[in-house]
């Protein structure tokens, strides 16, 4: 687009009219002329975020559809910038003038105003248009996903399954959903490019009773990018697999409490990661002066062990991105190499107020949330050891296979229960234990990750933080930790 140089007196007369129906160029002119708008009013830097959504969940309890819920959404919003102060401003009127209206309520909230009578308005050179739905070829996946029947018959199969495969049934939950988002994002750095999201996840829930004897296993997959997930959902083997575990824990003896030396599982074991670490590398953190990590860039944090990456390119990965929601491509940022701290996770807001570059780590939930610094694909590398060796280090410990929910404090103080352990003896798992609490802190747990296996895995993940929901991959190999206090009985 070749830029034009206008008069803010000929700004009311202006009448745009874009594609509505799909994010194209036809966006370049209105965001071009709002974005110069924003610059000429004093704003230091402006971007437009632009969203549809189309998102459905389907929930089968037992042998009955008990639940389907559609959400369809449309809005924008709008972000200025002036010196290191910053206002967020959303809407679902998409228009020109709707958007013009909140560009100037957060212009006003920041003090500043459009310009009047004869003022020039700035040129805007947008970039050439990055449109990774064409590219990718990403337009046909919603289309191409399974349909509510669909939905509705694969749960009910899949509850079918898990109601012949587990024993002492109390309820049975299979779940799903599908997140459909295109996204546009438009900035007075030039930034212009559109991208179509689409995330699946579908999981099992099993509880089961005897007596008094309870237990509760659950069990969750993740995808990006593909219509067909869905389908390809291999339930019977996750039936198989939760009904074991749930089985097993049953009758499981209540684990003492104590100091014991673990091993957490992969996969899903790297949520301890992500809540009481990851979440202390986020330029977020630092902005609010609530992380103990903030000036130790460069100094040892964690056991030499320990090296952990977050990143957006894992294919088909739960927090793989083609863009971050400030329009930035995705990259790999190197967290802890051997124990010492790298980098931390930076959106624009973080750079300007922190100085640590961005990293393509600018996320939200919605066009309802400014973007922020948050995990991507979060994970602790594999390491030198094999699993024998490390279960081989352990006299007496815990063995921490399945992990729950928990809680993580402002500065990384933590407790998350463990859904499926069991006891190690001599290096060997042996009986079966229930009631296990991991209770610690993140600067302290990370210098006693002594040993990493060579069996790194990931999962899918939810994390939530000043910017919304978001979706994230926790990961790790098998680890040991030396000492960590446990709850129980």
């Amino acid at each position: 687009m070749s830029p034009t140089l206008l008069i803010s007196r000929e700004i009311p007369n202006l009448s745009y009219h874009p594609n509505i129906d799909r994010f194209d160029l036809t966006w370049e002119k209105p965001l071009s002329t709002l974005l110069g708008l924003g610059r000429a009013a004093g704003a230091d830097f402006v971007e437009f975020f632009l969203e549809k959504a189309n998102y459905i969940s389907c929930l089968a309890e037992d042998d009955t559809i008990t639940s389907i819920t559609p959400r369809l959404s449309t809005g924008a919003g709008v972000r200025v910038f002036r010196g290191k102060q910053d206002c967020y401003v959303s809407t679902n009127d998409i228009t020109f003038s709707g958007l013009k209206q909140a560009l100037e309520k957060a212009l006003s909230i920041l003090g500043l105003n459009l310009p009047q009578g004869s003022a020039f308005i700035p040129e805007i050179n947008l970039e050439m248009f990055r449109d990774y739905a064409v590219s990718k070829n990403k337009e046909t996946w919603l289309s191409n996903c399974s349909n509510m029947q669909e939905m509705g018959e694969i749960l009910l199969s899949a509850n079918h399954r898990l109601n012949q495969k587990a024993n002492h049934v109390q309820s049975r939950r299979a779940t799903y959903f599908r997140d459909w988002q295109e996204v546009l994002v438009a900035s007075s750095d030039g930034t212009f490019a559109r991208d179509i999201r689409l995330t699946q996840s579908v999981g099992y829930n099993l509880l089961c009773a005897d007596g008094e004897h309870r237990s509760s296993i659950g069990k969750r997959d993740g995808d990006t990018s593909n219509p067909d997930f869905l389908r390809k959902w291999n339930y019977e083997n996750v039936a198989e697999e939760v009904a074991e575990s749930a089985g097993k824990m049953l009758y499981a003896d209540y684990i003492e409490s104590g100091q014991y030396p673990i091993i957490m599982a992969n996969q899903f074991g790297g949520v301890i990661f992500h809540e009481a670490c990851g979440h202390l590398l986020e330029t977020t953190q630092i902005e609010k002066k609530s992380t103990p990590f903030i000036d130790k860039k460069g100094e040892k944090i964690a056991h030499e062990n320990l090296t952990a990456w977050d990143e957006g390119l894992s294919e088909n990965a739960f927090g793989s991105i083609d863009m971050d929601d400030e329009g930035m491509p995705p990259q790999r940022t190197l967290l802890i190499e051997n124990g010492i701290l790298k980098n931390f996770l930076a959106d624009r807001a973080g750079a300007i107020r922190t100085g640590h570059p961005r990293t393509g780590s600018g996320r939200r939930q919605s066009y309802s949330f400014a973007a922020a610094s948050r995990m991507r694909n979060t994970y602790i590398a594999g390491g030198k050891y094999t699993l024998d060796e490390v279960f081989a280090s352990v006299d007496k410990g815990i063995y921490c296979k399945k992990m729950g929910g928990g809680s993580v404090g402002a500065t990384g103080e933590f407790n998350f229960s463990v859904d499926e352990a069991y006891l190690i003896e001599n290096g060997k798992i042996t009986k079966p234990l229930k009631g296990a609490t991991l209770i610690g802190e993140a600067k302290e747990i990370m210098t006693k990750i002594s040993m990493s296996s060579q069996d790194l895995g990931l999962a899918a993940g939810f994390c939530g933080s000043v910017s919304g929901s978001v979706y994230v991959t926790v990961g790790q190999p098998h680890i040991k930790v030396d000492s960590i206090t446990v709850g129980g009985r």
